[in-house]
Formats: structure tokens, C-alpha cells, sequence
């Protein structure tokens, strides 16, 4: 179990010169608040910078320097595992990245994607993915498990289960079994070529008595045969190169095109939040004929006014809509056909190396007719050629042997490759846990008085069941209730971390998850559930001072004092 005990930040995003620290073991929850741009959500983004190098909300990591002092920026984390001390320093302006372990350095030789990897994998044993999944839950930028693809959700859960070996096993019998097949491939050849040389020099010694004129002769015309094949596929290489260099031109705008997909649909994004918000306004004005605040009588000219104007808005937003999804088709269109070009270029630099390989075998046998040619022009018959034949023999009965060998290991390896598939091991492991998950998230969400019967299957896709046996999707229901079902497979999956000892830590970061879309019963329903909580240090990001500060014993308020953000104990 990985226990987060500090970390500490200066000149990052609103966090000046003088560092703030927070200590994040010290109590069981504890409440942050602070108003909008405050710096009270830095914390998410320091997490994830110190120990994945990207930030947690959707802006580059760059920004994320204070614009005042413009550089300086320094995050570091402590952490321990089992009796191991761990701290983690991450900066920039200047870059610094250094992983320590009971207080010495580890090397810095490797690239910083392998150091990296090397922290993900041997010491936090999960990736910003699972880190995001377990450890943090945002209101905001977060993507709810149910809204994932269906191969990310697999790799999390894979993460969650400790089984994520049996991909990287995969990825290695892969690699071996490419090497096999080569190494096969070139077996075979050296044993038609070697079985070639065998009929020749059978040939040769039982027609000695012939014109060795005419013996030099038909090596002759083997060396030409060899000569022509060795030109054709030469010949073959160059084209296939030509083609691919002429192929690169046509992928060279693929980035442009893939950055114009992200932008145009962060832009619908941004549309669709307009038209919600429009959508609300129409839906206010139309539904109401009083202020609800002030009681004050909206006036029937006003609301037309109103509705016409939002309806209006929501039309041209539509629109707008429409016109980005015809351009979002035509780009992924052109991407898609770039993305063509490139699996071509993969398959003509994979003929080139067959071609270039065959290629190098020839020169090979051609070289040993050359010196098998000058032999005979000197060598009388005899025999020195019969001990050669007997030679040949043994090395064809020895390489036969070999490709038995190989063989063997081929199967081998196809009977591992089938268990080490998506569809094997994995699969029943995730099948005997399925029971668990299940029952664990329906208990949760019964925790906050969600009545469902909640199940996913072993492609993570949801079945839900209501009292009354209707079924439904995650999409059907509200924002709130979508809140409850993401709770409750967070806490799930913290809990099965914790059976497994995977990704299992002590620390849970709730962003702003009070401030939309639970109501006063789900806040409730969902503080006792994190009282009930054992070895866990919560952390509640909120706007509702007035409402949560008197449930919290440890509050921390985040205030900016000239433009600087600064962190506050009161409780």
C-alpha cells in the first residue's frame, strides 16, 4: 500500500515563491475550500505533475508555471511503501526529476521516459489512468469509468487486478516469437541451400568420368541464375523503396490534421455547453412567470423576448454544430486514408528487410560457388569430395535437428500465446472478480439510497435494473445519479486495490463532487459512507463553505493575497 504522508509546491500555477504544504496523512477527511481561481484544485495538478509529469485538468504542462515569477516551479512528494521511503522531485525552469529511496538518489542514466516508466511500473505500480481512476475523482476534467473507452477501462481495471504482466508478458512472446520465425526462415533456406550443394556434389561425383569442362559449366550457369535473382530482387528493393518515399509525402500533414480534430472537438464541446446553457434559460422563462428569488412578475413581452432571443442562440449553436461535424468528417476522412499510407509504408519496409535478407543468403551461395569453381579448376576428383558429400550430410541432419527444435518451441509458444490473449487467462481471472465488483458496487450505491441492480460484464459493459426489472444504461439517468453510480465504482475499485494490494493507497481526492450534482441526501448519504472509511485520508474539494465546513474537523481555505495563492488550516 502506497501512503502519501506530504507534498509540497511553490511557483506553480497561482502558488507563488513561498511553498505551500500540505500534509495529506494527517487526518481521516479533510475539507479545502477557497473561492474560484483561488488555487484550492492545484493540489490534483501537483499529484499528477510530481508523479506522472502531465497536469490533471486539460492544459499543457508548461502552463502550469507561475506567470509572476515565470519559473522556479518545484513540486515534492513523499510516500512510503511497505518500510521503503520515497520522495519525488519534479521542477521546471529549471527541468529536475529525481526519484529517491530511503534517502539515496536512483540513477538518472536512463532517458526520462525510462525513468518514468521505471516509477509508474517498479515503484507506484500503476499509471496516470489508474491514478486518476482510484486516487482522484473532478468534477470537472475527470472522465467517469462508465465514460471511458472499452480498452481503457480494461487496461484500469487489468491495473486494479494486478494482471497487467500477462499484457506485458504478451508483448514479449510477440517479440520471440517474431525472432523464431526468422530464425526459422533462415534454417529452412540453409537447408535448400545446403541440400542443393548436397545434389551438386552427388551429382558431381557420380559423373566424374564427365567433361569437368562441363561441371564448371553449369556451376556457371548457377552463378548467373543467382546473379539474375540477386539483380530482380535488388531491383524489387528499389522500387518498394521508391514507393515509399514517395508514400511519405502524403503523411506529412498528419499531425495538422489529427491537432484540427482535438480542436474542433473541444470547440463542439464548448457548443454544446452554450446550448445547455441557452437550453436552461429558454426552459426558465417558459416554465416561469415569476422570479423565483425576488417574486417580482416577469412581464409576458420580456419572456417572448427571452425565448425568442435564447431560441435564437440555440439555432445558430446548432448550426455551428452541424457545419464543425461536416469539417470533423471530412478531416477524420483524410486521417483515416493517411493512416492507410502508413500501415502501407509498414508492410513495404517489412518486404524490404525479407528482400534485403534473401538477398545476403544468396551473395552467400554465391560466394561458395565461386570458390567451389575455382576448386574444381584445380583440384582433381577423388576422395576429398566424398568426405565433403559426408560433410554436407552432417550439417543437413544437424540443421534438420535444429528446425525440430524450433519447431517444438513454435507450438510452445502459440499454446502460451493462446492463454496470454485478451480472451484467455485474463479473462477468467476477471470473471472470478466480476461477482465481487458487482456486489460491491451495488452496495455502494445502496449506501446512498440508489435502489439499482448494477452489473457489468467481462467486457465492462453495464447492465442496470430497477426495482420494477425496466433496464436502463449509465446514460439514462441524471446528472446526479450518474454522480452515485461514478462514486460507487470509485470506491470499488479502491476496495478491490486493496484485496489485491495493486493500486491500493491511502489517499482520496473528491473535486468539487458536492458542488453540482450530488442534492442534500446523496452529500449526506455519501459522508457516511467516507466515515466509515478505515486507513484512508480524504480530501473534499468544495465551494459550499457554509453547508460541509461544520462536518470536517481539518479544513484547509485557500485565499489569493497579491495575486499569490495561500493555504490556511482553521480546523
Amino acid at each position: 500500500m502506497i501512503i502519501f504522508k506530504k507534498i509540497e509546491y511553490r511557483n506553480l500555477l497561482s502558488t507563488g515563491n513561498t511553498p505551500t504544504i500540505i500534509n495529506l496523512n494527517d487526518h481521516a477527511s479533510t475539507l479545502i475550500i477557497g473561492k474560484n481561481g483561488h488555487g484550492k484544485s492545484t493540489i490534483l495538478d501537483a499529484l499528477t505533475f510530481v508523479l506522472f509529469g502531465k497536469a490533471f485538468r486539460n492544459v499543457s504542462k508548461t502552463s502550469l508555471i507561475n506567470s509572476v515569477n515565470n519559473g522556479g516551479t518545484l513540486v515534492k512528494i513523499e510516500f512510503t511503501i511497505a518500510k521503503r521511503e520515497f520522495t519525488i522531485i519534479r521542477g521546471m525552469k529549471p527541468n529536475i526529476f529525481e526519484i529517491w529511496q530511503d534517502g539515496v538518489m536512483i540513477n538518472q542514466d536512463a532517458s526520462v521516459r525510462d525513468y518514468q516508466k521505471y516509477l509508474e511500473q517498479q515503484v507506484l505500480g500503476m499509471n496516470f489512468k489508474s491514478f486518476t481512476q482510484v486516487v482522484i475523482l473532478g468534477a470537472s476534467t475527470f472522465i467517469p469509468f462508465m465514460q471511458l473507452p472499452k480498452v481503457t477501462r480494461r487496461e484500469i481495471v487489468e491495473d486494479i487486478l494486478d494482471i497487467r504482466v500477462f499484457s506485458l508478458m504478451n508483448l514479449i512472446l510477440k517479440s520471440k516469437m517474431k525472432s523464431l520465425f526468422e530464425e526459422l526462415k533462415t534454417l529452412e533456406y540453409k537447408l535448400d541451400v545446403n541440400n542443393n550443394k548436397i545434389e551438386l556434389k552427388e551429382e558431381y561425383i557420380n559423373t566424374a568420368s564427365v567433361n569437368k569442362q562441363q561441371l564448371i559449366t553449369n556451376i556457371d550457369k548457377e552463378v548467373d541464375n543467382i546473379k539474375g535473382d540477386i539483380d530482380d530482387n535488388m531491383d524489387r528493393h528499389k522500387s518498394i523503396k521508391s514507393d515509399n518515399e514517395e508514400l511519405l509525402d502524403e503523411t506529412s500533414n498528419q499531425l495538422q490534421i489529427e491537432a484540427k480534430l482535438r480542436k474542433i472537438s473541444q470547440t463542439k464541446a464548448s457548443l454544446s455547453n452554450s446550448k445547455l446553457t441557452s437550453d436552461k434559460h429558454k426552459v426558465f422563462f417558459e416554465d416561469n412567470d415569476e422570479c423565483p428569488v425576488c417574486t417580482q412578475v416577469i412581464n409576458d413581452d420580456i419572456k417572448e423576448v427571452k425565448i425568442n432571443h435564447y431560441k435564437g442562440h440555440i439555432n445558430e449553436l446548432e448550426e455551428a454544430m452541424d457545419k464543425l461535424s461536416e469539417l470533423e468528417n471530412t478531416e477524420q476522412v483524410l486521417l483515416d486514408k493517411i493512416k492507410d499510407t502508413v500501415t502501407l509504408m509498414q508492410r513495404n519496409e517489412v518486404a524490404m528487410a525479407k528482400i534485403q535478407s534473401s538477398v545476403e543468403e544468396m551473395g552467400k551461395y554465391l560466394a561458395k560457388l565461386h570458390k567451389d569453381k575455382r576448386e574444381l579448376e584445380v583440384q582433381e576428383l577423388g576422395d576429398k569430395d566424398k568426405e565433403s558429400l559426408m560433410l554436407m550430410k552432417g550439417i543437413t541432419k544437424s540443421l534438420n535437428s535444429s528446425k525440430h527444435e524450433l519447431q517444438e518451441t513454435k507450438t510452445y509458444l502459440e499454446v502460451v500465446k493462446l492463454l496470454l490473449r485478451d480472451d484467455g487467462i485474463k479473462v477468467k481471472i476477471i470473471r472470478q472478480y466480476l461477482p465481487v465488483m458487482n456486489k460491491l458496487i451495488n452496495d455502494y450505491l445502496q449506501s446512498m439510497d440508489f435502489f439499482v441492480n448494477f452489473s457489468l460484464d467481462e467486457e465492462f459493459n453495464e447492465t442496470i435494473k430497477s426495482r420494477y426489472r425496466d433496464t436502463f444504461s449509465y446514460a439514462n439517468f441524471s446528472e446526479g445519479e450518474k454522480t452515485r453510480i461514478d462514486l460507487a465504482i470509485l470506491f470499488t475499485w479502491r476496495s478491490i486495490a486493496k484485496m489485491k494490494n495493486s493500486a491500493n493507497t491511502n489517499l482520496l481526492i473528491l473535486d468539487e463532487i458536492f458542488d453540482s450534482s450530488l442534492d442534500d441526501t446523496g452529500t449526506d448519504d455519501f459522508l457516511k459512507i467516507l466515515y466509515n472509511f478505515k486507513d484512508e485520508n480524504v480530501f473534499i474539494i468544495s465551494h459550499k463553505r457554509d453547508v460541509l465546513v461544520d462536518k470536517f474537523k481539518n479544513v484547509i481555505s485557500f485565499e489569493k493575497t497579491n495575486n499569490f495563492s495561500k493555504a490556511t488550516t482553521i480546523g
